[in-house]
């Protein structure tokens, strides 16, 4: 994988560019995708984004949106736009396999492809070129450095801003998580001199759940969570039969996992949601845990330091029995 900055100069050669993000994606991902996608229309680019599943509706405000295909329901036309495109950056993951249905045609296309993403271990094999940087607290802030290296700093506008700074309040938990650095709080200044009204974007992405989604959360936290307090780890196993319950959505259970962390001395919070073709689980952590390696070893997932993510085909009673089981294996970091 070459260094991202090689393409600077092509920049001002217009071309046919996809951008695509990982499956069922949040607001790094169709933030940093829709920023992109902005940047690259103002140096005259044909741009088309491409989610491989559909996405939370919170996320429907964001500008672009409308334009964005879903590959799942739209798999024809995606796939046509895939075959012809000269670049596809690839936002967010950093492993094909993230990208679900769609991972052959991006396999097997003749464009570029280019990566940005701040997980640990790429698969670096996959792109052509591309930047890695576990220690960005976002994608949103690799998107950002790209547009100002390559020279687009007078080309940020609020429209760009609003889709940079909504990932800024989700990845960095509006600026209190660890991972959070000071050149995350100078992005967040630039961008304000755009014009950029933030108390919006907090709305548009906090205060704009249905009653159900409340009432869900109470449940969960009153009825499916289980505090070990002899690892100092909380569980919350969610049965499909509570998601049908409260009809919950697409992306209705983002931040879910985080609450069971504000319980004094908890350093590991843990959820499964039981799903059609797979358990989802959600992995939150403090200070040494890393629940990266957690789940990459035992899940089949991975992602940050104190933030990751796995999935299980086990049924699940099944993969739940699997969680207390290898949780011991944690035990010396969690006490």
């Amino acid at each position: 994988m070459r260094p991202l900055s090689e393409i600077f100069e092509q920049l001002l050669v217009p071309k046919k560019v996809v951008i695509t993000t990982h499956q069922k994606p949040d607001a790094d991902a169709m933030g940093s995708s829709l920023a992109l996608m902005h940047y690259l229309v103002k140096l005259h680019h044909e741009v088309q984004v491409i989610s491989p599943t559909n996405w939370a509706s919170f996320l429907n405000w964001m500008p672009g949106m409308q334009q964005v295909v879903d590959f799942e329901s739209r798999p024809e036309q995606a796939g046509a736009i895939i075959e012809t495109a000269d670049w596809i950056f690839c936002l967010d993951f950093n492993n094909l396999s993230r990208i679900k249905r769609m991972e052959p045609l991006v396999a097997k296309a003749g464009g570029q492809r280019l990566l940005i993403d701040h997980h640990e271990q790429p698969q670096l094999s996959a792109f052509h070129y591309g930047l890695s940087d576990p220690a960005k607290c976002s994608t949103a802030e690799m998107v950002y450095d790209f547009i100002r290296e390559s020279g687009g700093d007078a080309l940020l506008d609020e429209t760009i801003a609003q889709c940079l700074y909504a990932v800024l309040m989700t990845d960095t938990g509006s600026f209190r998580f660890p991972g959070t650095t000071a050149s995350a709080h100078f992005m967040a200044a630039r961008l304000k001199e755009t014009g950029l009204e933030h108390h919006l974007i907090h709305d548009h992405l906090f205060d704009n759940f249905l009653e159900n989604r409340l009432r869900f959360f109470g449940h969960v936290l009153m009825n499916r969570m289980d505090v070990i307090y002899e690892l100092n780890t909380v569980l919350l196993a969610v049965p499909k039969a509570d998601i049908h319950r409260f009809d919950i959505s697409t992306g209705d259970t983002e931040g879910l996992v985080n609450f069971p962390l504000s319980i004094q001395g908890i350093k590991l919070a843990a959820i499964v949601i039981d799903r059609d073709d797979e358990r989802k689980w959600s992995f939150r952590s403090k200070g040494n845990v890393d629940v990266n390696q957690f789940a990459r070893k035992h899940f089949g997932g991975g992602g940050h330091k104190n933030a990751a993510g796995g999935r299980s085909a086990d049924v699940f009673d099944q993969t739940v029995k699997h969680f207390y089981q290898v949780i011991e294996t944690l035990r010396e970091d969690l006490q």
